[in-house]
């Protein structure tokens, strides 16, 4: 099986080897491996120990649905994506895009099974809606690996996600002790139908609660819309002029509306100069660390969208091949979990300040030295 190729960055170690059934002669030289043996002069590619999960090398094609393209972070997933397919060899269907729409990605499963599909990549959006298309998979025994979002019911093979309570937490104690425990925070809630947003919200609202008490937070809903966002903002800084921390859970759709808005309101200040009003985000798109350099925001959670495409293809060779995934530590610095219907890989996030915005490892750097 080929390695992965894409976005190969040093946070993860090298790929296990697989390796294939042991030639025939050195099966021979025991007698408690000649029952084997007898197998392997006859299949010649099959081996006896099935135990492990290895099964024989499945192949087959992979139905990849990629969940929109209104956000640059999941356009750069999607370019991972099509790099990865490519390098590695994988036979997939032509790509679809549900455009944040369940019903289209639930059409777009059903042409994936019509058209042969042994393994589908999906990320769906709508985490609730998708648990009759779920069923309906494992039913045909196809597997899935749901990328960046954990379906509430429904059978997975995988999902590949990094921690999204920690995205919460992480921009509760950074705008906390930026604030020093005190001020007004608007934070952009994700769609709340998704685990992501609903991930996101709560830990941020814990965090708050627990050991900020003397900061005050707006919650808006957005539905994940970075115009929804800059309505909700401009309400909320008419309402309170003295707002001095943003919380935006996705970067790649909230961005560019929220700093045209605090621009117009000549309210964008850079960070450190009076009246700065601090800004942690989500995602760690380039654009986002081109704003922390430049000092109109201050922090963001990265989302290994390289990791994302990478491991998603990953999983779903892993699938193809029969192998059953365990849970504990893995080479590429995650951690597999057991979850109620399947398996996370829980990928690694870092915080990006001004401090380490220039790293090597960060995957929107390497793809601003690609482009």
């Amino acid at each position: 099986m080929p390695r992965h190729t894409v976005g190969r960055s040093p946070l993860r170690g090298p790929r296990p080897v697989l390796r294939g059934p042991r030639p025939l002669l050195r099966a021979l030289r025991t007698t408690s491996a000649s029952a084997c043996a007898v197998l392997l002069a006859v299949t010649a590619l099959a081996g006896c120990n099935r135990d492990q999960g290895s099964g024989a090398a499945g192949g087959g094609k992979v139905g990849i649905d990629l969940p929109r393209s209104d956000s640059d972070f999941w356009n750069s997933y999607q370019g991972y994506v099509e790099k990865g397919v490519t390098a590695d060899g994988i036979d997939a269907l032509p790509l679809t895009n549900s455009q944040n729409d369940i019903g289209k990605l639930v059409s777009n499963v059903q042409v994936f099974t019509d058209q042969g599909a042994k393994a589908v990549v999906m990320a769906p959006q709508d985490t609730g809606a998708i648990a009759e298309t779920l069923r309906t998979l494992s039913e045909k025994k196809i597997p899935v690996v749901s990328v960046d979002t954990r379906p509430d019911t429904g059978d997975v093979y995988m999902v590949v996600r990094a921690d999204n309570r920690a995205y919460g937490e992480q921009a509760c104690q950074y705008l906390g002790e930026r604030l020093k425990g005190r001020g007004k925070v608007a934070e952009f809630q994700g769609d709340l139908s998704s685990i992501n947003g609903r991930d996101r919200s709560e830990a941020f609202k814990s965090c708050m609660h627990r050991k900020y008490p003397g900061i005050r937070v707006f919650e808006l809903a957005t539905d994940w819309k970075g115009d929804v966002a800059s309505a909700k903002l401009q309400s909320t800084l008419a309402a309170h002029p003295d707002i001095n921390g943003i919380y935006m859970q996705a970067g790649g759709v909230f961005l560019q509306p929220t700093l045209a808005l605090l621009e117009q309101k000549k309210l964008l200040k850079a960070a450190g100069t009076p009246g700065h009003i601090t800004i942690v985000s989500n995602d760690g798109i380039p654009e986002e660390l081109d704003a922390i350099r430049a000092g109109k925001i201050d922090a963001t959670v990265s989302q290994p969208a390289d990791l994302y495409a990478e491991y998603a293809l990953y999983w779903a060779e892993r699938a193809l091949e029969g192998k059953t995934p365990k849970a504990g530590p893995t080479d590429h610095g995650s951690t597999v979990i057991k979850i109620p219907n399947g398996f996370e890989d829980q990928l690694p996030a870092p915080l990006v300040t001004k401090e380490n915005v220039d790293d090597d490892k960060l995957w929107a750097n390497q793809l601003e030295k690609k482009s």
